[in-house]
């Protein structure tokens, strides 16, 4: 079990579905984590170099929520990694929920598979 000193640190928005699923996991099987709502706390555009350097932008951006589903047609447009950023930095809930940071591994979206392998 990780009972590192260091949790793994959870980013997302507190009232997502998928956020509270990866977080009541974390807790059912004792995995030491923080939470770190990127919304409240806007530490998103500081870590979404590292973020897009270690998973891929492809992974990160969210295109099948709300928010992606608002911007206009022009934003949709013709995304690449430099626009991807842009857009992701100015609406943190483009971003794909959660991203566990373990400091080994950056883990994108809920899958309970890939959280077992934490334990």
């Amino acid at each position: 079990m990780n009972k590192a000193k260091t949790p793994c640190r959870a980013y997302g928005i507190k009232n997502c579905d998928t956020m509270k699923k990866a977080l009541a996991f974390l807790a059912e099987h004792d995995i030491a984590h923080e939470f770190i709502d990127y919304k409240k706390a806007g530490v998103a555009a500081a870590h979404l170099p590292d973020w897009v350097a270690r998973a891929g932008w492809e992974k990160l951006l969210n295109t099948r929520g709300m928010m992606w589903r608002k911007l206009s047609e022009e934003q949709r447009a013709d995304v690449d990694e430099a626009k991807a950023l842009a857009l992701m930095a100015e609406y943190p809930s483009l971003i794909k929920r959660p991203v566990l940071d373990t400091g080994k591994a950056l883990l994108v979206g809920f899958d309970p598979a890939s959280y077992e392998k934490l334990k």
